[in-house]
């Protein structure tokens, strides 16, 4: 109570974080906005017993559930932001534009994110459009006229286009990142209907599976927490330099290392690979060659199934997005070569490649078990759901893992602001 007390006493932050309320509720006002058409309640029915319309749903902040202007979220940009990330590697110009080009550079790379969404916003319209058609023996969605596929597409791809540009405003008030926290408001604004659902449910007899369930979701927040904040200390020392009459330095620090460099990143990124390859099945569903709509519907089906296969593939891309992403935002080098020009060096370790080489072995080797920890975080309703032959009555891992996680992080970029607007009392 006194850390919320000192927040709202800070005039500065009060005012950020009203402003980030507001455009959260702004989101959540979009989601509501209906695009006419669809049956409301079979969509509903339909979402709650297909899980991939279900991590649809998630993405778009229950705006799927509403068939609304808002209905793929932030979908589109997060897999536009995937795209220009990997072309960074694979195109040597866009590297050193990311390495090299400091704020510049990265205004660069955004605005190429920001043109990216557009047509990804096109695509991911029409499939996901096509595969409510799909559903229900076409009873859920009614066929569109070249008129209704034109507005309807230009709504949505402008929806999306707007939560986009909210989640940026929201990331440049420096308090949690803009599309974490869009994501995080449509989770927690679902969190009644499931309470709802659960009670209006509940059966006597199945009590000790739903205290199972209690109990396993308390376990897997204190495995989130604690796997967000484990990290392994690197000891640094300064070096003694005199400067005329004064001397600085001469003191032992250490650098942190997260054992999750990542955070949530690579969860939403294999969500969105996996959300895509159906998506874009959609098209070739009705094609000509019957081997290209075999494939297409053999693709839907399995990604629809969810099944042991899917969960590997999910696994696996956690793991691998938790190593490409840490990549990007912790770089070994730039950490030695910033270490040694202040003077500082690891005990022991020459300062540059020897501290830079140091510094990739300890990352790799501590970012595997966070890896497979978020990884398994992830597929641990499939898990409890090859168990217990039943679906998980609460949250699902992906869902906790992105609460959990944004709060952490949100509450400490907050706890950063409090103690710089100290230091400014001073």
């Amino acid at each position: 109570m006194s850390k919320i007390s000192l927040i709202w006493k800070t005039k500065d932050l009060r005012n950020r974080l009203l402003w980030i309320v507001g455009l959260l509720v702004v989101t959540r006002i979009l989601a509501h906005i209906p695009i006419p058409g669809v049956d409301a309640s079979a969509l509903k029915n339909a979402l709650s017993q297909n899980q991939f319309l279900g991590l649809l749903d998630l993405f778009s902040g229950g705006g799927l559930t509403n068939f609304s202007i808002a209905m793929l979220g932030v979908g589109p940009y997060i897999t536009a932001s995937i795209i220009v990330q990997l072309l960074t590697v694979i195109i040597p110009s866009l590297g050193e534009l990311q390495k090299e080009g400091g704020e510049q550079g990265r205004l660069k790379l955004n605005l190429y994110m920001r043109y990216l969404t557009i047509p990804l916003a096109l695509l991911q319209g029409f499939g996901t459009i096509r595969l409510l058609q799909s559903q229900a023996g076409g009873q859920l969605l009614h066929s569109f006229t070249s008129f209704q596929w034109f507005l309807t597409l230009l709504s949505v791809t402008a929806g999306t286009m707007l939560i986009m540009w909210i989640g940026e405003i929201i990331t440049e008030f420096g308090v949690g990142n803009g599309v974490s926290l869009v994501i995080f408001a449509g989770i927690v604004a679902r969190l009644p209907f499931s309470a709802r659902s659960i009670v209006s449910f509940y059966d006597p007899s199945r009590l000790p599976v739903f205290l199972g369930y209690i109990a396993i979701g308390l376990l897997v927040v204190a495995g989130i927490v604690l796997i967000t904040e484990a990290q392994r200390n690197i000891p640094i020392s300064y070096a003694r330099r005199v400067r005329g009459d004064k001397m600085y330095g001469g003191v032992n620090t250490h650098l942190p290392l997260r054992l999750n460099q990542a955070g949530v990143i690579p969860i939403i990124f294999a969500i969105s690979i996996l959300l895509f390859p159906a998506l874009i099945a959609q098209f070739f569903v009705n094609a000509k060659s019957h081997a290209l709509a075999h494939f297409a519907q053999t693709t839907i089906t399995f990604f629809n199934s969810q099944g042991t296969y899917y969960g590997i593939a999910y696994f696996v891309l956690v793991v691998l997005f938790t190593y490409f992403y840490t990549a990007v935002v912790f770089n070994p080098d730039e950490v030695a070569e910033n270490v040694q020009k202040n003077g500082g060096f690891v005990p022991g370790l020459r300062p540059g490649k020897q501290t830079a080489d140091y510094l990739y072995k300890v990352l790799n080797r501590i970012t595997l078990p966070g890896s497979i920890s978020l990884g398994v975080i992830a597929i641990l309703p499939f898990i409890l759901q090859k168990l217990t032959g039943t679906r998980a009555l609460t949250l699902g891992g992906t869902s906790i893992l992105i609460v959990v996680a944004v709060v952490i992080e949100t509450i400490k970029q907050i706890e950063s602001q409090l103690t710089a607007h100290d230091y400014e009392q001073l």
